[in-house]
C-alpha cells in the first residue's frame, strides 16, 4: 500500500477500536476519513474534494484554515497558553469587548462557555435565578443542545431517548405557514395565531411559573424556519407583560450567517439573554457563552452567580474568536453573506424548485437555506416520513448518495437539505454547488409518490 492507503487504514482501525460517535449506532456507521481541507473544501485520503455546503456543522462561516485565525491561534499559544478563568487576560477581555460591540441593545456582559449546549444551560440558570421561577417554554420545532437542561429544551426527535419530563420544560409551536399547526394561510395570520397560542401556554401554565422564553432565532436543525414579520416582537411584547425572560439562541446563527451580525438585527430585536458559539471562532477552537443584559447582570452584582466551567474563555480561543470577528469585519464576511443569499442562493435555490418537483419550498437568507422535499407538492407529504430511519429514510439515503457523488457533502435532517455554506464562499462554488444540487434532486424527484 502507498503512504495514504496506510494512514487511512491507521486512521479508520483507530477510529473503529476507539471513539465513540455521538447520535450514532456505533456499528452501523463507517465515517469518513478527512485528510485536510482549506476554504470551503475538505479532502479525504484517496483524494476526493468535497464542497462542503454544510460549514461543518454550520459553524466554519469563514471557512476552513484561514491563515490569519491559524496564525492568531499560534502566537497566542507561543504567549499563554491558559489560565485560569478567574484572572482577567487581554486576550479574553478583547474577545468579550468585540462581541458585546455586536450584540444587539445593552447586552454588554459576556459569560463565556465551552459551545453551545453550555451556553443554553446557563442561559436557563440566570433565568431562573433571576426570576425565582422554574419553568421555561421552548418550541417543539428547535434543537438547543444535548446537556441535560438543553435536550430537554430541544423540540425535535433527539429528545426523546433523554427526556425526563422533570426538567420544568414545557414545549409550544411556533410559527411554520408551510405546515402551520395554526391552519392558516398567510405569514400575518400565522404569526397572529402562534403569538395567541403561546400567550394562551403562558396563561394556562401560570406566568408566575415561567422564568424563560427560548426561542431559536431562526430555527436551525428544525428545518431554518424563518419568524413571520412581527412574531419575535410579540414575543419579546408578551415577556415584558408577564416578567418573562426573553432568551434568544443563536448560536447557529449568529456571526454572519443570516446576512447579519446577529439574526436579532434582522427583526431589531434585543433579548434579555443571547446564546452563541460556532461562528464566533469558526469553529476553530471551542467557544461560546451568553450575553448578558443590564438588568440580568445586576441580580449578581452582589450576589454570586452559582455556575463556572475550567475552561471559561479558555485563551486560546478567545485568541481565536478576536481574529475570527477581525477577519469578519476586515473581509466583509457578513455584507458577503446576505448579498450572497440575495444574489445566489436564493435565486438559485428557487430556480431548482421550478425545476424539481420534489422541491415543496425553499425558505433562509445570507448563507442559511433549506429545501423541504416532499413526495407529492399538493399534500405537501414529506418525502420521508417524521424521524425516519433504515428503510424508510431511503429516498433522502439516496439522494444524499447522489450529493457526495458529485463532490458535494451536504447538511440532510428528515426530509430537509439545510444550504449552509460558508459565509465567504466565492459565486464560482456558489454555483458550482447549485449545479450539483440539480443533478441530485433528480433522485429525489425519481421517489415522489
Amino acid at each position: 500500500m502507498n503512504a495514504e492507503a496506510d494512514a487511512l487504514a491507521a486512521v479508520k482501525d483507530a477510529d473503529r477500536k476507539h471513539v465513540f460517535h455521538s447520535w450514532s449506532a456505533q456499528e452501523l456507521i463507517d465515517p469518513l476519513a478527512v485528510a485536510g481541507a482549506e476554504g470551503s473544501y475538505f479532502w479525504d485520503y484517496q483524494g476526493n474534494r468535497f464542497l462542503d455546503f454544510s460549514s461543518a456543522l454550520v459553524y466554519t462561516n469563514i471557512g476552513y484554515q484561514h491563515p490569519r485565525v491559524a496564525a492568531a491561534i499560534a502566537e497566542q499559544a507561543a504567549k499563554l497558553c491558559t489560565v485560569a478563568p478567574g484572572f482577567a487576560v487581554d486576550v479574553r477581555s478583547e474577545a468579550a469587548r468585540l462581541i458585546a460591540e455586536r450584540t444587539p441593545g445593552d447586552l454588554d456582559k459576556i459569560f463565556f462557555t465551552n459551545a453551545g449546549a453550555e451556553a443554553v444551560e446557563n442561559a436557563v440558570r440566570m433565568a431562573r435565578l433571576h426570576t425565582g421561577r422554574p419553568k421555561v417554554l421552548s418550541a417543539y420545532r428547535s434543537y438547543h443542545g444535548a446537556t441535560s437542561t438543553a435536550i430537554n429544551l430541544t423540540g425535535d426527535a433527539r429528545r426523546f431517548g433523554n427526556d425526563t419530563a422533570t426538567a420544568g420544560v414545557v414545549h409550544f409551536w411556533g410559527p411554520f405557514l408551510y405546515r402551520s399547526p395554526f391552519h392558516a394561510t398567510t405569514e400575518t395570520e400565522e404569526s397572529a395565531r402562534a403569538l395567541r397560542h403561546l400567550e394562551d401556554t403562558i396563561v394556562f401554565e401560570g406566568p408566575q411559573s415561567i422564568a424563560a422564553i427560548i426561542l431559536e432565532t431562526v430555527g436551525g436543525a428544525p428545518g431554518v424556519l424563518v419568524p413571520p414579520a412581527g412574531y419575535l416582537a410579540g414575543v419579546r411584547a408578551l415577556c415584558d407583560r408577564y416578567g418573562i425572560v426573553f432568551i434568544l439562541d443563536e448560536i447557529m446563527v449568529g456571526f454572519g450567517r443570516t446576512g447579519a451580525w446577529f439574526a436579532a438585527d434582522h427583526w431589531d430585536i434585543t433579548p434579555d439573554l443571547l446564546c452563541f458559539a460556532k461562528g464566533v471562532t469558526s469553529g476553530y477552537v471551542p467557544l461560546g457563552g451568553v450575553a448578558i443584559s443590564a438588568a440580568i447582570a445586576e441580580t449578581f452584582a452582589r450576589r454570586p452567580y452559582p455556575g463556572g466551567l475550567t475552561y471559561s474563555g479558555h485563551v486560546l480561543a478567545c485568541a481565536a474568536a478576536v481574529a475570527t470577528i477581525n477577519v469578519m469585519e476586515e473581509e466583509d464576511t457578513v455584507g458577503r453573506s446576505a448579498r450572497t443569499g440575495a444574489d445566489l442562493l436564493g435565486p438559485g435555490l428557487r430556480a431548482l424548485a421550478e425545476r424539481h418537483p420534489a422541491v415543496g419550498e425553499v425558505r433562509g437568507m445570507g448563507t442559511f437555506w433549506a429545501l423541504e422535499l416532499v413526495r407529492d407538492p399538493s399534500t405537501r407529504e414529506p418525502l420521508v416520513p417524521y424521524n425516519a430511519s433504515g428503510a424508510d429514510n431511503a429516498p433522502m439515503a439516496a439522494f444524499g448518495a447522489a450529493c457526495k457523488k458529485g463532490g458535494l457533502w451536504p447538511l440532510i435532517a428528515g426530509n430537509r437539505i439545510h444550504v449552509a455554506p460558508a459565509c465567504n464562499i466565492s459565486a464560482e462554488d456558489a454555483a458550482k454547488g447549485l449545479a450539483i444540487l440539480d443533478e441530485a434532486l433528480s433522485v429525489a424527484d425519481a421517489h415522489m409518490a
